[in-house]
């Protein structure tokens, strides 16, 4: 980081702390008690604040990273400052906690910016400031900064874990995977993912080995490869697989993500399964239709680049190229949201989060509705793997392979599970234009402004009780 680029950077960071500190007081001054999953997480801390590491609340799921990371930044730091009784552990003083994640979190998006477009001269210091401060303040993410959630915390170490796996680090990366995990148990597929983007780049060297041995002209690797290319590709990858020889070399490069998938598969045989404390609300289903969910919220946050006059010539007359395989594709897509459609409890009940009036307003309208949909799933769809289209076809099956284990299981439909993907995808696509970054900062300004109005200003209250309720993500 040159100089110059360095004191922007400063600035801007300090700017956004010190707007991130004021929304924080405002939150707390509204909000002074726990709320919602707050209940849970803020009693647990305060628990383990207090010493007590063998008790531990049935009601909660994940596992106690959040509470000791906590413990470890808050009692140091209130011995320092002389502070005591009530201070210690507070709601508030636990929910800072996220804002120095978040702060961490403009940091590292920089960084894997920086490293992932680095060969890239259209990137500019000022696209790669304006692109870091914009995923920074993700609505989503941003909100559950001023609230103890897990996201700010399993959002940092999953992309410390994958900014340390992109400057060959993989020992740090899979230590700081293991923190990830210990915050939310499905970062482990983000630990895959970081093993997984070493096994693209060793399948694409030894790929155009190949090529080179048989002096063949080159064949594209990209997503837009043709399906006699794409088969040669698939035929490579079997052979690849098949030679002990290279299964022992992807085991040698990626041991320390290997040896953290088999310890969480011993911890999901002792403990009977991936979550922890209540499994009542967390099913696991083949909820197809996740991944069609989470192609709809990608192209709406980011439509200011993924959407252009462009862009939907360039579908339809990828339409009328491939109209077989659309044809087929939606035909799947129409059974699948036909038989495998989950609606979860939690959505039909809880009026306080926005998911509840998507579906109210939008799903619930007509019973063709969903079916309907389809055909807008399909051009997110094909935005999204066209924005891609500069990773190698390897590196994008790794990533497809993880987004589907990451969104298909998951029975409730809730924003906060599409975080981390969208970040991966939002950082490896090519780097927006100027213009087209401040419409997206722009875009993200305005949602996080309506809705840290609705959750401050627009409270009710429930027919059968007296406490307020707020509406958030």
């Amino acid at each position: 980081m040159e100089k110059a680029e360095w004191y922007i950077f400063s600035s801007l960071s300090s700017t956004y702390v010190l707007i991130s500190c004021i929304l924080f007081s405002k939150f707390t001054q509204e909000q002074k008690e726990p709320y919602m999953d707050e209940i849970f997480h803020v009693p647990q801390a305060q628990k383990y604040c207090e010493g007590r590491f063998n008790e531990w609340d049935p009601m909660i799921t994940t596992l106690p990273g959040l509470y000791l990371v906590s413990v470890g930044i808050v009692k140091p730091s209130v011995w320092l400052a002389g502070w005591s009784g009530r201070m210690v552990c507070s709601t508030g003083m636990l929910r800072f906690i996220n804002v120095l994640f978040s702060s961490g979190n403009l940091y590292i998006i920089y960084l894997i910016l920086c490293k992932l477009h680095q060969t890239d001269k259209t990137a500019s210091t000022s696209r790669r400031l304006l692109s870091a401060l914009a995923l920074s303040s993700f609505p989503v993410l941003y909100f559950f900064t001023f609230l103890y959630y897990t996201d700010a915390g399993s959002t940092f170490f999953t992309l410390f874990a994958y900014l340390m796996c992109l400057y060959g680090s993989h020992k740090i990366s899979g230590l700081l995977g293991f923190c990830a995990v210990m915050f939310r148990q499905t970062n482990i597929i983000w630990v895959v993912f970081c093993a997984g983007v070493l096994i693209a780049q060793k399948l694409t060297e030894a790929w155009k080995t190949e090529l080179t041995k048989k002096r063949e002209d080159k064949v594209s690797i990209s997503t837009g490869a043709s399906i006699t290319e794409i088969k040669k590709v698939t035929q490579f990858m079997v052979d690849y697989i098949l030679s002990a020889t290279n299964v022992k070399c992807l085991i040698c490069l990626t041991w320390p993500y290997v040896m953290l998938l088999v310890g969480f598969l011993v911890f999901i045989v002792f403990n009977g399964g991936i979550v922890v404390g209540d499994r009542s609300s967390h099913e696991v289903c083949l909820n197809f239709p996740q991944l069609f969910y989470f192609f709809s919220f990608t192209l709406a946050f980011s439509i200011s680049h993924s959407l252009s006059y462009q862009k939907i010539v360039n579908f339809i007359q990828s339409l009328k190229k491939h109209p077989i395989f659309f044809f087929s594709l939606t035909a799947l897509s129409l059974f699948l949201v036909w038989k495998f459609t989950y609606v979860h409890k939690y959505l039909l009940a809880d009026n306080r989060h926005y998911p509840f009036y998507v579906w109210k307003k939008i799903f619930q309208k007509h019973k063709l509705v969903p079916f309907i949909l389809v055909p807008g799933y399909m051009f997110a769809a094909w935005s999204f793997a066209d924005s891609l289209k500069s990773k190698s076809l390897f590196w994008n099956l790794m990533f497809c392979v993880c987004l589907v284990a990451a969104t298909v299981p998951q029975k409730l439909l809730e924003f906060r599970y599409y975080i981390l993907p969208y970040l991966i995808y939002r950082l490896n696509i090519q780097v927006p234009s100027v213009f087209r970054l401040v419409l997206e900062l722009g875009l993200y300004t305005t949602v996080n402004a309506l809705t840290f109005y609705l959750f401050l200003n627009r409270t009710f209250l429930w027919p059968d009780s007296e406490e307020v309720q707020r509406f958030m993500w």
